[in-house]
Protein backbone atom coordinates (compact mmCIF):
# COMPACT_ATOMS: atom_id res chain seq x y z
CA UNK A 1 0.00 0.00 0.00
CA UNK A 2 0.91 3.37 -0.93
CA UNK A 3 1.51 6.31 1.39
CA UNK A 4 -1.41 8.32 -0.64
CA UNK A 5 -3.37 5.26 0.48
CA UNK A 6 -2.35 4.36 4.21
CA UNK A 7 -1.99 7.79 5.60
CA UNK A 8 -5.72 8.44 5.28
CA UNK A 9 -7.22 4.95 5.29
CA UNK A 10 -4.96 3.71 8.16
CA UNK A 11 -2.26 5.68 9.74
CA UNK A 12 -4.65 7.27 12.26
CA UNK A 13 -6.49 4.68 13.35
CA UNK A 14 -2.94 3.05 13.95
CA UNK A 15 -1.86 5.34 15.96
CA UNK A 16 -4.99 5.71 17.71
CA UNK A 17 -4.73 1.96 18.57
CA UNK A 18 -1.25 2.28 20.00
CA UNK A 19 -2.00 4.97 22.05
CA UNK A 20 -4.88 3.29 24.03
CA UNK A 21 -2.80 0.44 24.31
CA UNK A 22 -0.23 2.44 26.06
CA UNK A 23 -2.08 4.57 28.17
CA UNK A 24 -4.74 1.05 29.58
CA UNK A 25 -1.74 -0.44 29.87
CA UNK A 26 0.33 1.77 32.24
CA UNK A 27 -1.98 1.51 34.98
CA UNK A 28 -2.64 -1.73 34.15
CA UNK A 29 0.75 -2.55 36.02
CA UNK A 30 0.21 -1.46 39.07
CA UNK A 31 -3.52 -3.05 39.12
CA UNK A 32 -2.25 -6.39 38.45
CA UNK A 33 0.20 -6.35 40.98
CA UNK A 34 -2.39 -4.76 43.71
CA UNK A 35 -4.55 -7.88 42.48
CA UNK A 36 -6.77 -5.49 41.29
CA UNK A 37 -6.83 -6.19 37.42
CA UNK A 38 -10.51 -6.98 37.31
CA UNK A 39 -10.96 -2.92 37.74
CA UNK A 40 -10.30 -2.20 34.54
CA UNK A 41 -12.86 -4.82 33.20
CA UNK A 42 -14.97 -2.87 35.52
CA UNK A 43 -14.64 0.72 34.73
CA UNK A 44 -14.96 -0.67 30.80
CA UNK A 45 -17.87 -1.98 31.66
CA UNK A 46 -19.80 0.47 33.62
CA UNK A 47 -18.80 3.50 31.54
CA UNK A 48 -21.68 2.42 28.96
CA UNK A 49 -24.81 3.61 30.85
CA UNK A 50 -22.93 6.79 31.54
CA UNK A 51 -22.45 6.93 27.95
CA UNK A 52 -25.70 6.14 26.75
CA UNK A 53 -27.12 8.75 29.07
CA UNK A 54 -25.14 11.44 28.05
CA UNK A 55 -26.64 10.79 24.47
CA UNK A 56 -30.35 10.33 25.92
CA UNK A 57 -29.27 13.78 27.63
CA UNK A 58 -28.76 15.78 24.65
CA UNK A 59 -29.98 13.61 22.11
CA UNK A 60 -26.57 13.78 19.55
CA UNK A 61 -23.65 12.05 19.76
CA UNK A 62 -21.28 14.14 21.42
CA UNK A 63 -18.00 13.81 23.27
CA UNK A 64 -18.01 16.26 26.00
CA UNK A 65 -21.61 15.01 27.07
CA UNK A 66 -20.98 11.18 26.76
CA UNK A 67 -17.05 11.68 28.08
CA UNK A 68 -18.89 13.46 31.39
CA UNK A 69 -21.44 10.71 31.35
CA UNK A 70 -19.05 8.21 31.47
CA UNK A 71 -16.76 9.82 34.03
CA UNK A 72 -19.69 9.72 36.05
CA UNK A 73 -20.81 6.00 35.83
CA UNK A 74 -16.90 5.14 36.42
CA UNK A 75 -16.91 7.09 39.88
CA UNK A 76 -20.56 6.43 40.65
CA UNK A 77 -19.16 2.09 40.02
CA UNK A 78 -15.93 2.71 42.40
CA UNK A 79 -18.36 4.31 44.80
CA UNK A 80 -20.58 1.41 44.67
CA UNK A 81 -17.59 -1.24 44.63
CA UNK A 82 -16.17 0.38 47.64
CA UNK A 83 -19.35 0.39 49.66
CA UNK A 84 -20.62 -2.98 48.54
CA UNK A 85 -17.01 -4.33 49.71
CA UNK A 86 -17.26 -2.57 53.57
CA UNK A 87 -20.97 -2.73 54.16
CA UNK A 88 -21.74 -6.58 52.66
CA UNK A 89 -18.09 -6.99 54.45
CA UNK A 90 -16.93 -9.11 50.94
CA UNK A 91 -14.25 -9.32 49.17
CA UNK A 92 -12.98 -6.51 46.33
CA UNK A 93 -13.55 -9.13 43.29
CA UNK A 94 -17.23 -9.74 44.13
CA UNK A 95 -18.37 -6.42 44.85
CA UNK A 96 -16.55 -5.64 41.29
CA UNK A 97 -18.46 -8.64 39.93
CA UNK A 98 -21.96 -7.63 41.45
CA UNK A 99 -21.58 -3.89 40.46
CA UNK A 100 -19.61 -4.22 36.71
CA UNK A 101 -22.51 -7.45 35.33
CA UNK A 102 -25.58 -4.55 36.91
CA UNK A 103 -24.49 -1.56 35.37
CA UNK A 104 -23.18 -3.19 31.72
CA UNK A 105 -26.66 -4.76 31.65
CA UNK A 106 -28.49 -1.71 32.43
CA UNK A 107 -26.12 0.16 29.78
CA UNK A 108 -27.28 -2.36 27.19
CA UNK A 109 -31.17 -1.89 28.43
CA UNK A 110 -30.86 1.74 27.83
CA UNK A 111 -29.38 1.08 24.31
CA UNK A 112 -31.99 -1.21 23.50
CA UNK A 113 -34.78 0.66 24.68
CA UNK A 114 -34.05 4.04 23.35
CA UNK A 115 -33.43 5.22 19.63
CA UNK A 116 -30.37 5.28 18.41
CA UNK A 117 -30.80 3.84 15.14
CA UNK A 118 -29.91 7.16 13.43
CA UNK A 119 -25.93 6.43 15.43
CA UNK A 120 -23.77 4.65 15.21
CA UNK A 121 -24.48 3.69 18.88
CA UNK A 122 -25.20 0.31 19.70
CA UNK A 123 -24.31 -2.71 21.66
CA UNK A 124 -21.95 -3.77 18.71
CA UNK A 125 -20.46 0.15 18.82
CA UNK A 126 -20.21 -0.42 22.30
CA UNK A 127 -18.04 -4.42 22.31
CA UNK A 128 -15.85 -2.99 19.62
CA UNK A 129 -15.83 -0.06 19.18
CA UNK A 130 -15.38 2.22 15.77
CA UNK A 131 -11.55 2.47 15.14
CA UNK A 132 -11.67 1.59 11.23
CA UNK A 133 -13.71 4.41 10.51
CA UNK A 134 -11.51 6.79 12.33
CA UNK A 135 -9.95 7.43 8.56
CA UNK A 136 -8.09 10.94 7.98
CA UNK A 137 -10.01 12.29 5.04
CA UNK A 138 -7.96 15.28 4.41
CA UNK A 139 -5.17 13.38 4.20
CA UNK A 140 -3.57 12.82 0.82
CA UNK A 141 0.19 11.50 2.00
CA UNK A 142 3.38 11.66 4.13
CA UNK A 143 3.21 15.23 3.13
CA UNK A 144 0.22 15.59 5.33
CA UNK A 145 1.75 15.34 8.44
CA UNK A 146 3.53 18.66 7.60
CA UNK A 147 0.49 20.57 6.43
CA UNK A 148 -1.57 22.50 8.90
CA UNK A 149 -4.78 22.46 6.90
CA UNK A 150 -4.64 18.33 6.47
CA UNK A 151 -3.78 18.39 10.47
CA UNK A 152 -6.64 20.14 11.73
CA UNK A 153 -8.83 17.31 9.77
CA UNK A 154 -7.19 14.30 12.00
CA UNK A 155 -10.22 12.16 13.90
CA UNK A 156 -11.07 14.19 17.17
CA UNK A 157 -10.47 10.89 18.76
CA UNK A 158 -6.58 10.87 17.99
CA UNK A 159 -6.29 14.87 20.02
CA UNK A 160 -8.48 13.11 23.12
CA UNK A 161 -6.72 9.61 23.68
CA UNK A 162 -3.22 11.58 23.07
CA UNK A 163 -4.11 13.41 25.91
CA UNK A 164 -5.35 11.02 27.82
CA UNK A 165 -1.89 8.95 27.38
CA UNK A 166 0.19 11.84 28.11
CA UNK A 167 -1.63 12.74 31.16
CA UNK A 168 -1.38 9.19 32.43
CA UNK A 169 1.95 9.06 31.97
CA UNK A 170 2.71 11.96 33.69
CA UNK A 171 0.46 10.97 36.87
CA UNK A 172 2.03 7.64 36.69
CA UNK A 173 6.08 9.41 36.35
CA UNK A 174 5.52 12.13 39.46
CA UNK A 175 3.99 9.37 42.05
CA UNK A 176 5.77 6.44 40.66
CA UNK A 177 7.54 6.59 44.43
CA UNK A 178 4.59 6.27 46.43
CA UNK A 179 2.63 4.42 44.05
CA UNK A 180 5.56 1.76 43.97
CA UNK A 181 6.01 1.42 47.85
CA UNK A 182 2.14 1.01 48.30
CA UNK A 183 1.67 -1.61 45.83
CA UNK A 184 4.33 -4.26 47.18
CA UNK A 185 3.76 -3.09 51.14
CA UNK A 186 0.94 -0.82 52.08
CA UNK A 187 1.70 -1.22 56.00
CA UNK A 188 5.56 0.18 54.95
CA UNK A 189 4.13 3.06 52.89
CA UNK A 190 1.32 4.03 56.02
CA UNK A 191 4.55 3.79 58.47
CA UNK A 192 6.33 6.17 56.18
CA UNK A 193 3.12 8.86 56.07
CA UNK A 194 1.93 8.33 52.78
CA UNK A 195 -1.90 8.46 52.46
CA UNK A 196 -2.49 4.71 50.84
CA UNK A 197 -6.09 4.37 50.58
CA UNK A 198 -5.72 8.19 48.47
CA UNK A 199 -3.27 6.40 46.34
CA UNK A 200 -5.32 3.50 45.67
CA UNK A 201 -8.33 5.74 44.64
CA UNK A 202 -6.19 7.86 42.40
CA UNK A 203 -4.88 4.74 40.98
CA UNK A 204 -8.43 3.50 40.51
CA UNK A 205 -9.07 7.36 38.70
CA UNK A 206 -6.64 7.03 36.73
CA UNK A 207 -7.81 3.70 35.43
CA UNK A 208 -11.17 5.21 34.91
CA UNK A 209 -9.61 8.06 32.94
CA UNK A 210 -7.82 5.57 30.46
CA UNK A 211 -11.00 3.57 30.12
CA UNK A 212 -13.32 6.81 29.62
CA UNK A 213 -11.03 8.18 27.11
CA UNK A 214 -10.30 5.06 25.30
CA UNK A 215 -14.13 3.41 25.16
CA UNK A 216 -15.60 5.67 22.73
CA UNK A 217 -12.77 4.99 19.85
CA UNK A 218 -12.28 1.12 20.14
CA UNK A 219 -14.86 -0.12 22.43
CA UNK A 220 -14.69 -2.03 25.65
CA UNK A 221 -12.72 -5.51 24.01
CA UNK A 222 -9.62 -3.42 23.62
CA UNK A 223 -9.85 -1.52 26.67
CA UNK A 224 -10.28 -5.03 28.92
CA UNK A 225 -7.63 -6.95 26.67
CA UNK A 226 -5.05 -4.26 27.34
CA UNK A 227 -5.63 -3.38 31.04
CA UNK A 228 -4.87 -7.15 31.54
CA UNK A 229 -2.74 -8.77 28.81
CA UNK A 230 0.56 -6.90 27.95
CA UNK A 231 0.84 -6.53 31.78
CA UNK A 232 0.65 -10.03 32.57
CA UNK A 233 2.60 -10.81 29.78
CA UNK A 234 5.21 -8.93 31.37
CA UNK A 235 5.26 -9.53 34.63
CA UNK A 236 6.50 -13.08 33.24
CA UNK A 237 9.48 -11.38 32.08
CA UNK A 238 11.02 -9.73 34.65
CA UNK A 239 10.45 -8.97 38.30
CA UNK A 240 11.50 -5.57 38.26
CA UNK A 241 8.50 -2.75 38.26
CA UNK A 242 10.75 -0.14 35.38
CA UNK A 243 11.52 -2.93 33.78
CA UNK A 244 7.59 -4.83 33.42
CA UNK A 245 6.23 -1.41 32.87
CA UNK A 246 9.01 -0.95 29.82
CA UNK A 247 7.46 -4.58 28.66
CA UNK A 248 4.42 -3.83 29.06
CA UNK A 249 4.08 -1.17 26.60
CA UNK A 250 6.09 -2.94 23.90
CA UNK A 251 4.05 -5.61 23.91
CA UNK A 252 1.25 -3.29 24.05
CA UNK A 253 2.51 -1.43 20.65
CA UNK A 254 2.78 -5.21 18.88
CA UNK A 255 -0.31 -6.28 19.93
CA UNK A 256 -2.40 -3.00 18.15
CA UNK A 257 0.28 -2.83 15.16
CA UNK A 258 -0.18 -6.83 14.91
CA UNK A 259 -3.62 -6.85 14.64
CA UNK A 260 -4.64 -3.96 13.18
CA UNK A 261 -2.03 -5.02 10.02
CA UNK A 262 -3.85 -8.59 10.45
CA UNK A 263 -7.54 -7.52 10.89
CA UNK A 264 -7.13 -5.54 7.74
CA UNK A 265 -4.66 -7.65 5.43
CA UNK A 266 -4.83 -11.11 7.10
CA UNK A 267 -8.48 -12.40 5.59
CA UNK A 268 -7.03 -11.00 2.20
CA UNK A 269 -3.71 -12.64 2.46
CA UNK A 270 -6.20 -15.92 3.07
CA UNK A 271 -8.37 -14.99 -0.44
CA UNK A 272 -11.12 -13.85 2.11
CA UNK A 273 -12.79 -10.68 0.63
CA UNK A 274 -13.73 -9.05 4.08
CA UNK A 275 -11.63 -7.60 6.64
CA UNK A 276 -12.55 -8.75 10.30
CA UNK A 277 -12.77 -6.48 13.54
CA UNK A 278 -9.66 -4.92 14.57
CA UNK A 279 -10.29 -4.57 18.24
CA UNK A 280 -11.17 -8.13 17.88
CA UNK A 281 -7.86 -8.92 16.16
CA UNK A 282 -5.71 -6.38 18.56
CA UNK A 283 -7.32 -8.29 21.92
CA UNK A 284 -6.37 -11.98 20.17
CA UNK A 285 -2.91 -10.92 19.39
CA UNK A 286 -2.75 -9.54 23.09
CA UNK A 287 -4.16 -12.62 24.23
CA UNK A 288 -1.73 -14.38 22.21
CA UNK A 289 1.61 -13.01 23.26
CA UNK A 290 0.21 -13.80 26.81
CA UNK A 291 0.08 -17.26 25.90
CA UNK A 292 3.28 -17.33 24.48
CA UNK A 293 5.43 -15.70 27.66
CA UNK A 294 3.16 -17.99 29.81
CA UNK A 295 4.92 -21.06 28.01
CA UNK A 296 8.58 -19.36 27.58
CA UNK A 297 8.44 -16.30 29.86
CA UNK A 298 11.78 -16.50 32.04
CA UNK A 299 9.53 -15.48 35.26
CA UNK A 300 6.75 -17.93 34.76
CA UNK A 301 6.34 -20.13 38.08
CA UNK A 302 7.44 -23.61 38.03
CA UNK A 303 4.98 -26.83 38.06
CA UNK A 304 4.62 -28.14 41.80
CA UNK A 305 5.09 -31.88 41.79
CA UNK A 306 2.22 -33.98 42.68
CA UNK A 307 1.73 -35.80 45.87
Amino acid sequence: MSGAEFVPLSLAPLVIGVLVAITCALPGNFLLLRRQALIGDAISHVVLPGIVVGFLVTGIVATWPMLLGAAGAALLAVVLIEAIRRLGRIEAGAAMGVVFTTLFAAGVLLLEQSDTSDVHLDVEHALYGNLESLIWLDATGWASLLDPAALAGLPPELFRIAAACALVTSLLAVFWRPLKIATFDEGFAASLGLPVQAISLGLIVVAAIAAVAAFDAVGSIIVIAMFICPPAAARLMTDRLAAQVAWSVAFAVVSAVVGYVLAGYGPLWLGARDAVSAAGMIATVSGLILAVAALAGPRRRPLQPRG
